[in-house]
């Protein structure tokens, strides 16, 4: 599932392809479940390629029903393309960069698309909580660029208190998973609910200097400061450096690749990242294949991500 072997694929053999991956066992009917009494639809009728008919509820059904590509008018070769494209792009990929490398007709088509993936990549709930060495610190996105003084140096205030922008709050176990997501506030209230949903409290917690950390941090086994504030970025093993790394990743995407994220779709972009980051072990095969096996049980309509 790299581009070069999808892209030699004919739109028969994606699909062949998409059914091997979201049925192993054969096809199963999206509607009831049902296994057995499944036939294809051929004949003198004119059924479109890849449809089944169920004989528990006497329904219809393709491999895309019940998925994030349900009803898209784009062939399937072309949404494993994107799909492998989206899922090997370490710092993102543009819905510009996607329509231009799919020939695809309108950017609104390529930028619902990449929606749809990134639904298809959004973070589910963690089977079990953080656990070992887990970094919390959070990240500023967004803003109108700082001005310059008559020295050349930026003013007004980066991060806290900058205004404009957006945290983001992440927690990162240490060679394992991370917990990401956008929040109005980073007071002492926000950033304990957001540590007690998702780290256990057996857990070595490690932070900076923030002060909303201090209340938080006293639920834990331990709770390790450095103060960036006095150039402190690492004390033996207490530091955020994993967690500063993940954003780095974050915050390069978005300014060389999307150039600019609104507040509303922040979500989406940081459950992208999230993905990638919780799978950076995984080959780009296998990444592209678990993206795809995510999207089962998932919709995402284009009035959905516009709306209000």
């Amino acid at each position: 599932m790299i581009l070069s072997e999808v892209s030699k694929l004919s739109e028969e053999e994606a699909r062949a392809t998409l059914e091997r991956i979201r049925w192993p066992d054969g096809p199963l009917c999206p509607h009831c479940g049902a296994t057995e009494r499944i036939k294809p639809l051929t004949g003198k009728a004119n059924y479109r390629p890849g449809l089944y008919w169920c004989g528990d509820c006497d329904d219809q059904f393709t491999v895309t029903v019940k998925t994030v590509m349900e009803q898209s008018h784009l062939p399937i070769r072309i949404w494993l393309m994107a799909f492998a494209i989206m899922c090997s792009a370490k710092k993102g990929v543009s819905a510009l960069q996607l329509q231009r490398q799919l020939g695809l007709g309108s950017y609104r088509s390529a930028w619902h698309m990449c929606h749809r993936i990134r639904h298809a990549m959004k973070q589910e709930p963690l089977a079990g909580l953080l656990r070992g060495t887990v970094e919390a610190d959070e990240t500023y996105i967004g803003g109108k660029p700082r001005k310059a003084n008559r020295q050349g140096k930026s003013a007004g205030p980066r991060g806290r208190g900058a205004k404009g922008k957006v945290a983001v709050a992440a927690l990162v176990e240490r060679g394992g998973r991370v917990v990401a997501k956008p929040v109005e506030r980073v007071d002492a209230a926000t950033l304990r609910k957001f540590l007690d949903e998702h780290v256990d409290p057996s857990a070595t917690l490690m932070t900076d200097e923030w002060g909303s950390y201090t209340t938080a941090g006293k639920q834990f086994a331990a709770h390790h400061v450095v103060n960036h504030s006095k150039r402190e970025y690492a004390r033996g093993e207490a530091h955020t450096n994993t967690a500063e790394g993940f954003f780095a990743l974050l915050k390069r995407g978005i300014v060389g690749s999307f150039h600019s994220v609104s507040r509303k779709h922040l979500g989406k972009y940081v459950d992208e990242f999230s993905y990638r980051y919780d799978r950076r072990k995984l080959s780009d095969n296998e990444r592209t294949v678990a993206a795809i096996k995510s999207a089962e049980g998932k919709r995402l309509m284009y009035r959905m991500p516009v709306g209000d």
